[in-house]
């Protein structure tokens, strides 16, 4: 690492660890896993731990591997433990959700190699899982890792289904230049979103790669059901929704594009049940449990 790689690198672990000492840890509600895996890693020495929600239904089960939002650089596995267990409850699935690494520590591609070597591993369990019902999903950040393994690492027809909640698909467009389609609500601040993809993608990589912005992937490497979420009040919204519409005019994917309003980023981890946020929530859930069972 040369010295302008180690001051930029430094400048973004002390601003990256200033906003991991002020962000809230503890998930919405209890994390009821039913057990912990350690998912060997391609890295000697490493794994990768993933929290299981197993299916009552008789093994093999369908598999959902999941990916938690995180700006890329937050530590925030198990903020997404009501979704994982509203599927593993509803469904005959077992959910797989995985813990990535995170920059800027570990900048691209480690996280989507983690996300490759969960996959992989879940692929080689036909004991455990219906390999030809994988479906994978994410949230924010975990929903760009999401998309860019399933258009741009594995095959064609790896997943059955793919799930998406407000991802960013376009990281190289300036954040500045991304506007809510609702302005009302509190955006994403720009400067935090610059130190976000700062930190993740190292000085040299081309940020249209679709392995990082999954916008520019080729639509008919898509699952062929899909699901992305967006919210009025999201900076993101546009991106995600441009992707849906590349991937709705390719034969065969059926695609389920929902924005709400009212709603800005990572809506779900803070609403209140009873409240219009929460009655969203309801519905968004409700809506992928459908796309599962397709």
């Amino acid at each position: 690492m040369g010295l302008k790689s180690f001051f930029r690198y430094l400048r973004l672990k002390i601003v990256i660890t200033l906003v991991r000492l002020g962000i809230k840890l503890k998930p919405k509600r209890k994390i009821t896993a039913d057990k912990v895996l350690q998912i060997p890693s391609r890295d000697a020495k490493r794994t990768i731990k993933a929290h299981v929600y197993q299916s009552k239904s008789s093994s093999p089960t369908p598999v959902l591997v999941n990916f938690h939002g995180s700006g890329f650089c937050l530590p925030l596995h198990g903020s997404d433990n009501v979704f994982c267990q509203e599927v593993r409850d509803q469904t005959d699935y077992t959910v797989i959700d995985v813990q990535y690494r995170l920059a800027p520590e570990n900048p691209f591609p480690a996280a989507l190699n983690d996300v490759e070597d969960a996959v992989n591993w879940v692929l080689k369990q036909p004991e455990a899982f219906t390999t030809d019902h994988v479906a994978i999903s994410g949230f924010s950040a975990g929903g760009t890792l999401a998309l860019a393994a399933a258009s741009s690492v594995f095959p064609k027809n790896t997943f059955r289904s793919l799930l998406a909640f407000y991802p960013p698909t376009n990281l190289a467009m300036m954040p500045e230049g991304k506007a809510a389609p609702d302005p009302t609500g509190t955006p994403l601040p720009p400067r935090l979103c610059h130190i976000f993809d700062d930190s993740y993608i190292p000085e040299g990589f081309d940020k249209r790669d679709p392995r990082i912005s999954p916008l520019f992937a080729q639509p008919d490497r898509f699952p062929r059901n899909v699901m992305i979420v967006t919210c009025a009040q999201d900076s993101l919204a546009h991106e995600a929704e441009e992707l849906a519409k590349k991937i709705e005019n390719e034969p065969g994917h059926f695609v389920l594009r929902r924005r709400y309003d009212g709603v800005g980023h990572g809506w779900d981890k803070k609403a209140k049940e009873g409240t219009p946020g929460g009655e969203a929530v309801e519905m968004a859930h409700a809506l992928a449990l459908d796309i599962l069972r397709r």
